[in-house]
């Protein structure tokens, strides 16, 4: 609990990088946020992005994700504020998900050891933070029309 307190009392929404583009404005997720939902999104979804349209693909990911947590109550958005808090701080992040580099220079072993570690942790909360990870980028690619031809979807049922 201590260290959420701390992450929240550093957050920043100074925007900057890849996912601050004209096309979008993100409703909730600071750039922060954002550089920590690609770098976990990029794990999680390693084989399913194509290769050649992945930097897109994560931009999409990204925006499902502000899109999603923007949909939800406030007190389901505040705890997803204080993950997000707690992942971007460079010390909370550094303590509680052994990633001490920034997300934008995360390499994706350690993504992968920091998401592997929460998916087994003793502690509901870390395990609970994983969950809400995973759903919301689960979520966010496979409910986008893109993502469905790579898995044989056809899309839903189009009714006259």
């Amino acid at each position: 609990m201590a260290l959420l307190g701390i992450a929240g009392c550093a957050r920043s929404s100074t925007a900057t990088g890849l996912f601050d583009d004209a096309g979008y404005a993100y409703r909730v997720l600071s750039s922060r946020d954002r550089n920590m939902i690609a770098a976990v999104a990029g794990t999680m979804l390693e084989g399913a992005l194509p290769a050649d349209v992945r930097p897109a693909a994560l931009v999409a990911v990204v925006r499902g994700v502000d899109v999603a947590v923007a949909g939800l109550p406030d007190d389901p958005r505040r705890e997803l504020a204080e993950l997000f808090n707690l992942l971007g701080f460079s010390v909370t992040r550094g303590l509680a998900a052994g990633v001490w580099s920034s997300w934008s220079d995360a390499s994706a072993s350690d993504v992968s050891a920091f998401l592997s570690r929460w998916r087994r942790s003793s502690l509901s909360l870390f395990r609970s933070g994983y969950q809400a990870l995973h759903q919301l980028i689960m979520a966010s690619w496979y409910g986008n029309g893109v993502s469905w031809e790579r898995i044989g979807y056809p899309g839903p049922p189009k009714y006259n």
